[in-house]
């Protein structure tokens, strides 16, 4: 899927795009009930700040499949789900986690896990100096592709229950997943580059949201407490600690008004377990909840969430099937870590 921006000449304030956003975002949701065409949803604020909106394409192109993925070379080895041909080399690894997603420590299994994430942070810094005003995002993805096979590693998202592309690239009010293509970024834009790469059998999962050139107050207040609450999370983590607090450290920090501001987190986008297995349990709620579960040494997991302006965390899902956005156009940005349960505390894996 193609993406556009509403070019920086025609950037308005939020509210003015609100009206028939809400309108085309109703015909592809199913996250929330119809409204009457005459009752808006949202309330028409302007308080969001000055960016471009994303929206899909028009006419409207359903799914993925004219998107032409990029090549990895055959000496690779990749994960099962991206094994067109029974040929390739795939890694087993049979001293990985268990059912409950824990890892033995002290072994191989948690050397390569610690390589694979250390790559996995080289990836995302290297991602991080290629966002410019000018860059598109499909010029990012080709050359995170290429970092990663030049280094022996597959890109995991690549194929992943078909998505075309090596990393994502997500812009303003895109809360994840989103597609690179053509669009060049733009002077005021945020961007979230999520990369996750696979190496000798494990998988290692970050990402950051970057400031592109002169960004507004509110966008840089946004990506600012975004990585507060990744640190809110990451700092409840420990041995027999619940999974729950990780949501009540983050709501915690994001209830109050942050310098006058609003923000609330996305229900609607989890952490994961990560190892032999892309994603598995356990899963990381970011928002207030009361899922049983606590930290045992061997456990590791993501913590990513996707902080969005104001008070509706809603989401849609374009006709891409992939890239979530907004529904009342807020930016949102997001943070990740790969955290390690040890047997005396927790180690932030891909600082």
């Amino acid at each position: 899927m193609i993406l556009r921006a509403l070019s920086l000449s025609s950037k308005r304030t939020t509210g003015q795009y609100l009206q028939g956003f809400q309108r085309l975002s109703r015909s592809f949701s199913c996250s929330t009930p119809n409204t009457p065409e005459d009752e808006e949803p949202f309330p028409l604020t302007d308080n969001y700040g000055l960016y471009s909106v994303i929206l899909p394409e028009e006419p409207f192109v359903f799914g993925v499949s004219h998107i032409k993925p990029r090549a990895v070379p055959e000496h690779i080895a990749r994960p099962s789900y991206a094994r067109i041909n029974r040929s390739l080399r795939e890694d087993v690894q049979n001293n990985a986690e268990d059912a409950d997603g824990r890892f033995p420590l002290g072994g191989e299994a948690e050397q390569k896990l610690r390589s694979v994430a250390s790559l996995a942070k080289d990836v995302r810094e290297y991602a991080g100096t290629l966002v410019k005003v000018g860059t598109t995002t499909n010029a990012i993805d080709a050359a995170v592709h290429e970092y990663i096979i030049s280094r022996g590693a597959y890109p995991s998202p690549l194929l992943y229950n078909g998505f075309p592309k090596s990393c994502c690239t997500s812009i303003n009010n895109i809360i994840t997943h989103g597609i690179p293509d053509d669009r060049s970024l733009e002077d005021g834009d945020i961007i979230n580059v999520d990369v996750t790469v696979y190496l000798n059998g494990y998988h290692g999962d970050t990402s950051n949201t970057w400031l592109i050139g002169d960004v507004d107050l509110p966008g840089r207040l946004l990506c600012d407490i975004t990585n507060k609450a990744l640190e809110a999370g990451i700092a409840v983590c420990g041995p027999g600690q619940p999974f729950k607090n990780i949501g009540r450290a983050i709501h915690a920090l994001i209830e109050p008004q942050y310098h006058g501001m609003d923000f609330c987190v996305s229900p609607a986008f989890s952490g994961h377990g990560i190892g032999s297995v892309f994603h598995r349990k356990p899963w990381i709620l970011h928002h207030l909840n009361e899922e049983p579960g606590v930290m045992l040494p061997g456990h590791c997991f993501t913590i990513e969430p996707a902080i969005i302006q104001g008070t509706h965390p809603t989401s849609w899902v374009f006709p891409d099937g992939w890239t979530a956005s907004t529904e009342d156009c807020a930016r949102s940005a997001q943070a990740e870590h790969m955290v390690l349960i040890t047997e005396t505390g927790a180690e932030v894996l891909t600082r």
